[in-house]
């Protein structure tokens, strides 16, 4: 279903392509006379255009989904988002989604200084919330550079998950999530990995402080918006936790497979 902005560009400028070569070239008489012509000229316009593979299509409807929510304006990086979509639309159409219309990113290529968990709305289009999320303490301090799915690491995990059941806990409301990426974060329920609020994360902490608290490797909101997110994204959503490190990005099978 996700095709269809994609198709609707593609179509629109072929169109308009198919309306301004003609008066740009010695062609223009032949077209009109011959609309077959006209038609066999943008059906092969079109197939040279078209992707040419799943792969290709997913990374199109990325860019202009990535374009048209104009989130480049909000410090989500493309790449970022490229790798979000594709992992998303692969754990979709395997039904491991009990929400497809809500995908999360947090971005730890980005300084924790910054709103980095994007939470989106793939069906409307648009970006629900956008506020701060902190990394492990032993993952980096302004920026996270590295990552673990070891129990004790106090580490951030990346990869993909999905949102499950909340509870109450030391920090209040919180949001079970499972790692579903094997060697990567599937130690996430293990070591006790969710989200919750904190009050080490925000604008408030940041008045007195160089960059966010850090959590034991929990993606940590704020306190004040904790009600909003988890309600936003829990039972069954994605969530991507990305950073450009070569070792996820080349041993992640929901990536490469």
């Amino acid at each position: 279903m996700f095709s269809s902005p994609f198709k609707s560009v593609v179509f629109v400028s072929l169109l308009c392509l198919f309306l301004v070569l003609p008066a740009l070239s010695g062609t223009h008489q032949q077209t009109v006379d011959n609309p077959a012509v006209a038609i066999a000229a943008l059906s092969s316009t079109m197939a040279a255009n078209a992707p040419k593979t799943s792969s290709e299509l997913v990374l199109s409807e990325a860019d202009v989904l990535y374009d048209s929510m104009r989130l480049k304006r909000l410090g989500l990086a493309r790449k970022a988002f490229e790798y979000a979509w594709k992992g998303y639309k692969a754990l979709l159409e395997k039904g491991r989604l009990g929400r497809d219309e809500v995908l999360s990113i947090c971005d730890f290529s980005q300084s924790s200084r910054r709103k980095r968990l994007y939470v989106i709305d793939v069906e409307q289009k648009k970006v629900l919330l956008n506020t701060y999320v902190a990394h492990g303490r032993n993952s980096g301090g302004e920026y996270a550079q590295s990552f673990s799915n070891s129990p004790e690491s106090h580490k951030s995990s990346l990869g993909f998950y999905i949102t499950r059941h909340t509870y109450y806990g030391e920090h209040g409301l919180a949001l079970k999530i499972d790692g579903v990426e094997k060697g990567i974060n599937d130690n996430a329920s293990e070591r006790n990995i969710v989200v919750h609020g904190s009050q080490y994360v925000g604008q408030g902490f940041l008045r007195s402080n160089k960059f966010n608290g850090r959590s034991f490797g929990c993606p940590a909101i704020p306190a004040t918006e904790t009600q909003k997110v988890i309600k936003t994204i829990q039972d069954g959503s994605c969530l991507f936790i990305y950073h450009p490190t070569k070792y996820y990005l080349t041993k992640s099978r929901i990536l490469n497979g």
